[in-house]
């Protein structure tokens, strides 16, 4: 009996090799495919040099903004950082793009630009050399002399930050299963473990280490292993300074949006919006002040980034007023409530094993479903259906409708389902 249940164990480990090696390939593939890294070179005649008029649509009219009128911007280059609220930002794009009939360049293949490669106008679909567009906003390795080719020289260029400690929390949650160094950490929290001895655990070349050390510096195009107190960490902050006109704050995401408003000269309507891919709160780690510390020396270089622009944030809420902002956020958490009543049964979010239908499931990191989503109500007004399911639709379903073939994110998406 015992040999007949050894030799049942032994086939069923046999049995799990090659679905253990196909996933190992899986995760590696989905890592590194990419379209050839062709090289365009600067010409002038391969640069977007047309003005903002020449690519607007006749569909936009002036607005009054601030007692003056202006024409909205449609021109924007939205640089999409992880783990930041920025789903929720791409989302608002993705409507006011389609709204307005612009031009989006998007991936091909899968839901990012053959991320963490560094940014090339050949990852663009159906990319043409001079060819112009309206909107950049997908996941990308920042890379500013690419990014310049596609949109006309009057783009507005946006992105968004977030406290670098509760950044890697984030990360490291959502990622660490994919960097295969941490799946030597022992223990239950696996995330302590890390952080009171990282060394051990982190190496730069290794595969897919980026997320767990200044993610949003390694989003940038920048070094993300410099050392504390490293010159270089100002001179990045510095050039990224001088490349983005707004640079919004994830902790204030509100007053975040009303500034975007008043720059891209946008309708309080254009910038409602649901909370997408947010994490069930039983899920996030809280970190005691130790740990933060910890997790603030180890991510150095965020900080200082943060810390920045976070300052320059702040200047401008001052700069637009104070009580100004304060009538404006009141103004659009009323309209997002009256949103979430019309749109959402039960008014708010559910986890995701209670989503009942699929083209509203978003996302989930490996192992586990921990990102809430949304049911839209079934009794909604005819007139707001459409709006109200583009606001719910995550990040993947909306690229399909934008006519995006996502098969190598679907297929990464089985096979993380399916066998991991």
């Amino acid at each position: 009996m015992s040999r007949s249940k050894g030799f049942n164990c032994a086939a069923a480990v046999r049995g799990l090799i090659p679905w253990v090696l196909i996933a190992n390939i899986m995760l590696v593939l989905y890592c590194l495919t990419a379209t050839s890294p062709v090289i365009i070179s600067p010409t002038q005649e391969e640069m977007c040099r047309l003005s903002m008029e020449q690519t607007s649509p006749n569909v936009l009219t002036e607005v009054s903004n601030s007692k003056q009128k202006c024409s909205p911007k449609v021109n924007i280059m939205f640089m999409k950082t992880h783990k930041t609220a920025s789903s929720t930002i791409l989302n608002i794009l993705f409507r006011f793009g389609e709204k307005h009939q612009l031009k989006f360049a998007l991936p091909d293949r899968r839901n990012d630009f053959c991320y963490p490669q560094p940014f090339l106008c050949s990852q663009v679909k159906d990319y043409r050399p001079g060819e112009c567009f309206n909107i950049v906003c997908n996941h990308m390795r920042f890379n500013y002399e690419q990014v310049t080719k596609l949109l006309p020289s009057d783009a507005v260029y946006i992105t968004i930050l977030r406290d670098p400690v509760d950044l890697f929390e984030s990360a490291f949650h959502y990622y660490h299963r994919t960097v295969p160094f941490t799946w030597r950490i022992r223990g239950e929290n696996k995330l302590t473990e890390f952080l009171n001895n990282p060394k051990a655990f982190y190496s730069p070349e290794a595969l897919n280490s980026f997320y767990l050390k200044n993610l949003l510096f390694f989003d940038f195009g920048l070094d993300n292993n410099l050392k504390v107190n490293d010159p270089r960490v100002m001179e990045g902050i510095w050039y990224l300074s001088k490349r983005f006109q707004l640079v919004l704050i994830a902790e204030y995401f509100e007053e975040s949006l009303i500034l975007l408003k008043d720059l891209l000269c946008w309708s309080m309507e254009d910038i409602l919006y649901f909370k997408l891919n947010a994490r069930r709160t039983s899920s996030v780690s809280r970190l005691d002040p130790e740990m933060r510390t910890k997790a603030l020396q180890w991510n150095w270089a965020d900080w200082k980034l943060y810390e920045h622009f976070n300052v320059t944030f702040w200047e401008r809420v001052e700069a637009y007023g104070r009580q100004r902002m304060e009538q404006e956020v009141n103004e659009l958490r009323r309209r997002n409530a009256e949103m979430s009543a019309n749109c959402i049964e039960g008014g708010n979010a559910v986890e995701a094993q209670k989503i009942k239908d699929t083209h509203f499931q978003p996302w989930q990191p490996i192992g586990e479903k921990s990102i809430m989503g949304y049911n839209l109500r079934k009794d909604i007004d005819p007139k707001s259906s459409t709006i109200c399911a583009k606001m719910l639709t995550p990040e993947i379903q909306y690229l399909s409708e934008l006519g995006v073939n996502l098969w190598v994110t679907r297929l990464w998406g089985w096979v993380k389902d399916s066998i991991l």
